[in-house]
């Protein structure tokens, strides 16, 4: 920076430079706003579930219940089976009977996934038709 000392005139130079401050502003703050506004874009939104108000629907006479307990292992009616026998003890409990519904219990201490898992396992054994067993309120 200097400064020119000529007290001759009185007019200034003309300075031919682009202030660029402003814009350099201008586009910090916009990225401080994506910075903030992108992860609230991604997160996932928690939701409580409501209860369900459906109808009840009659039991079978017998019902066929396959609970998951919490330490992941399952019980057919009062039988327990291991995971890779799942299909057959299903097939024996059924008569082979693929479009008999099955009442799924599973503790509420199983992860999802697990859940999932085992109606996967069920869905690859053939049967379809699967009622998620839960208390009412």
């Amino acid at each position: 920076m200097s400064v020119k000392l000529d007290h001759g005139e009185d007019e200034l130079a003309e300075n031919h430079e682009i202030n660029v401050t402003p814009f350099i502003d201008v586009m910090l703050v916009l990225l401080i706003i994506f910075m903030v506004a992108a992860p609230l874009a991604t997160v996932d939104v928690p939701v409580e579930l409501p209860a369900s108000t459906a109808e009840r629907h009659p039991k079978p006479d017998t019902p066929l219940y396959l609970t998951l307990k919490s330490d992941l292992s399952f019980v057919l009616k009062d039988k327990p089976v291991t995971r890779a026998e799942l299909g057959k003890a299903l097939d024996n409990a059924t008569g082979r009977k693929k479009d008999e519904r099955i009442f799924l219990r599973a503790d509420k201490a199983v992860p999802y996934g697990e859940l999932m898992q085992a109606m996967n396992l069920m869905r690859s054994a053939g049967y379809l038709k699967v009622a998620l067993v839960g208390l009412e309120q």
